[in-house]
């Protein structure tokens, strides 16, 4: 099958009216309708939107590529539109998006139709292509750019010089663009570095050219480019680079010539075998953040419940206190009692679910209720997630001498029973006490702490915040934030939220006083971080970094470190783990005085940037 026997003239916009992501995506939703591809609309709407949620399908390179795979497509179709001016779909290299191919997959679609639609996906790699759709002048014009790219289209050829195999994996949520992208991201620039490559994809047809055992053991290296699970124990003993679906389409040479040099921990599988220490830090992190993203909600949720409830009083919760209101008391009853109390044994139960797969699980949550019931707190729910997960590994282990016919008695009984008598006692009578005493300690110093060392604690928390926004470093003061609130100390978390909102509402303060300094659509992603460090989302400032982190990264820091070390000048205390700008009338201390810490800090990074930067001539 033909892409354009998908994409046809009915279906093509050559110069899209609309401005913005949304309205695009519905401007492409209208075309594909009027053409008759749609069951309905609406629901296809929704389904698109679902997977844009998920991470944006703005690629950079000018192109966009919204799809969904739903009962709402009548038939299989590609809509395209081209925007003259650009819109800001949100695009992984921050750019405008100029190039939107629509892809409706119906639900039933058969493996050619899936296979058509990805093959789309590669082609607009290749810049050529791209160009002859920017200049085309009619819809004929289109088509037959497209005609001609799939003529050109031969069997993949082996490189000049081999240097040896490459095997990859990708794989991406829906399975329609982004695994395919990055296939042939990787594929072509084996080829330009003379290196042989295969590159299995796991899409919606399901797993495509599948990589064999023979090929595993003669690999260099693999490279497993995925967002979702893919199998990985038949990868036991090879050097594996793991990184997500994007980073395959945006720095293949970068994973090639790792993958070369055999840059890469060894990957340890089932077998018990020793990994390289780089491993074992990556592993430690994922696991943790396995547990920290599934703990989230019932903290945040929880988290701003106990913090509503205590409008109506420190202790109006306490029905024997004379300020008690029955509201307080059912918020705290929610988010305190239920929520929160959830948040220690959510967080240890994930941590053994990603180091032991499912069977770590109760096991781990296990540990985690015993610890936030024993006092353990949040250090005893990281120590059980990990005692339980490796506890379940070591298990299997034990138990991999068992007879295949008793294969199924492993999940369902003895790795539940084993697993959770071995967490619980060395909870009980090893882990429990000690950590007890360690967290009373620790919040002794806390509270002993003299002003000085309270304004280094939030300086080095602030800027901790800003030096990878959003990446490990930030989420380690992030979760030390949380597990201080967890034991009653808030100081900590209102130097962490403050230093969090700093680098956004800095850089947009920039854009908006030193526009000589800023592209046009870097001042329009400018207005957006207003948005977003208001609402404690330090990610938005990214784009920037990446563009320039030599001026924008040192400008972060220093304005996030002066924020967190006022709020604690000015000894405020945060209850809520999240929620930015929207929880502020909640902190102990003085609401206002929480704001000009913020502001004063999204000021200096301001001010330094706008010294720092160069002017931008458009």
């Amino acid at each position: 099958m033909r892409i354009t026997d998908l994409l046809t003239k009915d279906t093509i916009l050559l110069n899209i009216q609309e401005t913005t992501k949304e309205a695009v995506i519905d401007e492409l939703i209208r075309k594909l309708d009027s053409a008759g591809k749609l069951a309905d609309p609406k629901k296809f709407r929704e389904a698109i939107l679902a997977r844009e949620a998920q991470s944006t399908t703005g690629i950079g390179e000018g192109i966009a590529i919204p799809h969904a795979k739903t009962s709402a497509v009548k038939t299989p179709a590609i809509a395209f539109g081209r925007s003259k001016v650009g819109v800001d779909y949100e695009a992984l290299d921050g750019q405008p998006s100029h190039l939107f191919f629509m892809i409706a997959a119906s639900e039933g679609a058969n493996n050619t139709h899936l296979q058509t639609l990805s093959r789309l996906s590669t082609f607009l790699m290749d810049e050529k292509f791209r160009r002859k759709l920017d200049t085309a002048t009619t819809v004929d014009e289109v088509l037959e750019a497209i005609n001609q790219k799939e003529a050109e289209v031969v069997e993949e050829e082996k490189p000049a010089s081999n240097k040896g195999l490459i095997l990859a994996v990708t794989a991406c949520p829906t399975g329609i663009a982004h695994t395919f992208m990055a296939a042939d991201a990787l594929k072509s620039k084996a080829k330009d570095l003379g290196y042989s490559i295969k590159v299995e994809t796991n899409g919606s047809a399901g797993v495509e050219n599948e990589l064999t055992d023979k090929e595993i053991k003669e690999a260099v290296a693999i490279i497993v480019a995925a967002d979702t699970a893919v199998e990985m124990d038949r990868f036991h003993g090879k050097h594996v680079i793991s990184v997500p679906v994007a980073q395959a389409i945006k720095a293949p040479k970068e994973l090639i010539e790792k993958a070369s040099k055999q840059d890469a921990p060894v990957y340890n599988g089932k077998s018990g075998q020793k990994e390289s220490p780089t491993k074992e830090r990556t592993g430690f992190y994922k696991h943790i953040m396995s547990g920290v993203s599934n703990m989230l909600p019932f903290v945040v949720g929880g988290g701003i419940l106990i913090a509503i409830s205590f409008i109506f009083g420190i202790e109006a919760f306490n029905p024997e206190h004379e300020t008690y209101h029955p509201i307080a008391e059912a918020l705290m009853t929610i988010g305190g009692g239920n929520a929160f109390g959830l948040m220690i044994p959510v967080l240890a139960g994930f941590i053994a679910m990603s180091i032991a797969n499912r069977p770590g699980f109760a096991p781990g949550m296990v540990g985690g209720l015993m610890a936030a019931s024993g006092g353990a707190g949040f250090l005893g729910g990281l120590i059980a997630g990990f005692l339980a997960g490796y506890a379940v590994l070591g298990l299997r282990k034990v138990f991999s001498s068992l007879p295949k016919s008793l294969e199924g008695i492993k999940p369902v009984l003895l790795y539940p029973v084993f697993g959770i008598l071995i967490t619980g006692f060395v909870m009980l009578y090893i882990v429990i006490e000690p950590v007890v005493a360690l967290n009373t300690a620790m919040e002794n110093w806390l509270g002993n702490m003299g002003t000085g060392n309270l304004v280094l604690l939030g300086l080095i928390l602030g800027g901790m915040m800003a030096i990878d926004m959003g990446g490990p470093i930030n989420k380690a003061a992030f979760t030390f934030g949380i597990a201080m609130i967890d034991a009653g100390n808030l100081a900590p978390h209102a130097a962490v939220m403050a230093g969090g909102m700093v680098p956004p509402l800095g850089i947009a303060l920039a854009t908006t006083f030193f526009k000589n300094k800023f592209t046009k659509a870097e001042k329009d992603a400018g207005k957006t971080n207003y948005i977003m460090g208001a609402s404690f989302i330090t990610e938005g400032a990214i784009p920037f970094a990446a563009a320039d982190p030599g001026r924008v990264i040192p400008s972060v820091i220093v304005g996030s470190a002066v924020a967190g070390a006022l709020t604690m000048v000015f000894g405020i205390g945060l209850p809520a783990p999240h929620g930015g700008l929207f929880v502020i009338p909640l902190v102990n201390g003085n609401p206002l005085m929480y704001i000009a810490a913020i502001l004063i800090g999204a000021a200096i990074t301001a001010l330094m940037l706008g010294f720092w930067k160069k002017d931008v001539k458009e």
